[in-house]
């Protein structure tokens, strides 16, 4: 569907708000001028670390699912109609095996949900995706123990359907009048129909660099894996060279251009709204281990012990900082060795991988300020009750 331009009066609206705050914010305090130099140390590290290796492939991934996935067999799989163990089953399974962070599955989200994907079905994978990282609930069966790693799996599970389940339910009537919208379509294929065998190496193939070229290092917390970490170019490089073999032997240029014009236009939707989001992350909470406007000591005074309001803040903080993948577990340790309760602690794993205010502003631009609201609320309330109840059976 076409994007809505802004009229004059928002335009206007926003010029006001940078006036304010140019006006209002006071530049020239310590506290201030630290929080905003975290900010663009924060959006740095952030390109550094995630554009070129992460953003990029998730949205060539992206731009693929949207030009040449067929589009009967998405609604097929994991359309509204199909059958819910299938749909999120699939979607589940599939944010397990990227295990990607927060903002690299946007694209992809974004992907499926163009080319027909139920809301439920797309939703449970956008929140699979971070939240069921094999690595990082190996690493919290090592590092915070038996309970906590395997209360994490549980509930990431748990979650990634029920959010989905009851996102469909709320929304079911505008995700049909969606779907019968034949203007949502944006991306044709054009070309030769390939065989499925084809397809599949094709998107195995990106899948592959992805994944690969991302292999975080356990620090000895599992041997096969650091061991595949040591050779993570070799193995990314033998993929780049199917993917190379694919794109020469089955696809046009004319086809090549449509993807990359789909992949150019994913770009240009969510770099915005990304970057804008890791300036006031960085603005609010700075980087892991540093100090911006909000003290990390502050954070660690409000989740001690296990009430229900300790485990509340310990979600709403986790759901607007942005973790990169794994850093979760280190910045949890720093915030246990401060005095964080086990309940809360659980609380921040379940929300904080899944959700970041980066993450917020795209899934908003894509689904509405509604429907981002009630996904942003389900996971913080179910995050909220699971560390409650954790922390009262510890």
């Amino acid at each position: 569907m076409a994007k809505k331009e802004f009229g004059p009066n928002k335009t206007l609206g926003i010029v006001g708000i940078v006036f304010l705050a140019a006006y209002f914010i006071p530049f020239d305090s310590p506290r201030v001028a630290g929080a905003l130099q975290e900010a663009f140390l924060m959006l740095g590290d952030y390109a550094r670390q995630h554009v070129l290796l992460c953003l990029v492939p998730a949205m060539f991934i992206a731009g693929a699912v949207t030009v040449f996935l067929n589009q009967q067999a998405v609604i097929r799989y994991l359309g509204p109609k199909a059958p819910k163990a299938v749909a999120y089953g699939v979607a589940s399974v599939s944010g397990a095996i990227l295990a990607v962070c927060s903002c690299t599955v946007l694209p992809l989200f974004k992907g499926i949900y163009k080319k027909g994907a139920g809301l439920g079905p797309a939703v449970s994978f956008l929140y699979s995706g971070p939240a069921i990282n094999i690595l990082a609930i190996v690493l919290s069966y090592k590092i915070f123990g038996w309970e906590m790693g395997l209360a994490r799996m549980i509930g990431a599970v748990l979650f990634a359907v029920i959010i989905g389940l009851v996102m469909q339910f709320i929304f079911r009537k505008e995700d049909e009048q969606r779907l019968s919208d034949e203007r949502m379509f944006q991306y044709e294929n054009s070309g030769e129909e390939r065989s499925l065998g084809k397809m599949a190496v094709y998107m195995f193939s990106m899948i592959g660099i992805l994944v690969f070229i991302n292999w975080a290092n356990s620090n000895g917390g599992s041997v096969v894996w650091d061991v595949i970490y040591k050779s993570k170019y070799w193995i990314t490089g033998a993929f780049g060279l199917v993917l190379i073999y694919c794109l020469v032997k089955w696809f046009s240029r004319s086809e090549m251009k449509t993807w990359a014009e789909a992949t150019r236009d994913f770009a240009l939707q969510i770099f915005p709204y990304l970057f804008f989001g890791v300036l006031v992350a960085g603005f609010l909470l700075g980087r892991p281990n540093h100090d911006a406007l909000i003290p990390t000591s502050w954070v660690a005074s409000l989740v001690g012990g296990n009430s229900v309001l300790s485990n509340f803040i310990a979600s709403i903080s986790g759901a607007f900082m942005y973790f990169a993948t794994l850093t979760e577990v280190p910045i949890l340790q720093g915030l246990i060795g401060a005095g964080m309760g086990k309940g809360p602690a659980l609380a921040l794993l379940l929300a904080g991988p899944s959700l970041s205010l980066p993450s917020m502003l795209v899934i908003g631009g894509e689904l509405g300020f509604k429907k981002t609201a009630v996904y942003v609320v389900l996971v913080v309330v179910l995050s909220t009750l699971a560390g409650w109840i954790f922390g009262i059976i510890i």
